[in-house]
């Protein structure tokens, strides 16, 4: 299948440029999937409960969900991309997985990061796996999962046990560490891991956040098949075989899932 990224540079506050950025950078693109990044509808540093009130946008009716919709019908492809979410008065950093009929599913980044406690609810839907396929893509199951989120590897693990092949990674990355780690989410766990993260800076108030960038696609062994650049919007798509996520053996007397010691772990 033909898997990748976006890395782009969302804009805090205009999320139709952010929509009318996306549609430019994905019209020549082929692709059966693609991974986008946290907040892409509506930037990252919020400053006040009005600015959320504003940029959020209810799932699935939303302008950005009505936009990757039309991506996805076009394409006949699945997109993941993170979003700001408003739902009966709270707001959730979540993430999308929409479908080329344009059913869309919702995850809520449990694992909040430093001030987005400020302004975020923590997320209340379980760890889900999907399986996605189309009339030119055998199925395969994916998991969804935000930014911070990599820290805990329960996360990925969770979703690695439900069946995952490859885990769907929207990140704001600022701090230097999970590029690296999710090198190891995939080899500990067999699968695929796609980490779409953003570019750039933001400044407000005072504040001012520097984003990462290296946006990158692991194979289940740990290789780095394609890692981006600090700053450069891209899209990068390869092709990967999801098969390569089935046989959890590392050699012919270990098996990364069957091997599990449970009796000895911590609740």
């Amino acid at each position: 299948m033909k898997a990748g990224y976006l890395q782009f540079k969302p804009e805090f506050g205009k999320p139709e440029k952010n929509i009318s950025k996306i549609e430019n950078l994905v019209k020549d693109k082929d692709f059966d999937l693609l991974v986008m990044p946290e907040l892409a509808n509506s930037g990252y540093l919020f400053t006040s409960s009005d600015e959320l009130a504003v940029l959020s946008e209810e799932i699935p009716n939303g302008k950005f969900c009505n936009a990757l919709r039309e991506i996805c019908r076009d394409k006949n492809a699945f997109i993941v991309s993170g979003i700001c979410e408003g739902h009966k008065g709270s707001y959730y950093n979540s993430s999308v997985l929409v479908q080329p009929d344009g059913k869309i599913h919702t995850y809520r980044k449990i694992q909040l990061f430093y001030e987005e406690k400020l302004w975020f609810q923590p997320g209340n839907f379980p760890l889900t796996v999907y399986e996605i396929k189309s009339s030119l893509l055998k199925p395969v199951k994916i998991g969804m999962m935000v930014c911070f989120d990599w820290i805990f590897p329960e996360v990925t693990r969770t979703l690695a046990l439900k069946g995952a092949r490859i885990i769907c990674h929207p990140a704001n990355l600022v701090m230097p560490f999970c590029q690296d780690a999710m090198v190891t989410r995939a080899i500990e766990n067999g699968i695929f891991t796609i980490t779409s993260n953003r570019t750039g800076k933001e400044v407000k108030e005072e504040k001012e956040l520097n984003f990462t960038g290296l946006s990158e696609i692991v194979n289940p062994k740990g290789k780095i098949l394609h890692r981006g650049t600090h700053d450069k919007e891209e899209v990068v798509v390869l092709e990967i075989d999801p098969s390569e996520a089935i046989d959890k053996h590392i050699n012919p007397m270990n098996d990364l899932f069957a091997d599990r010691r449970e009796e000895f772990y911590l609740k």
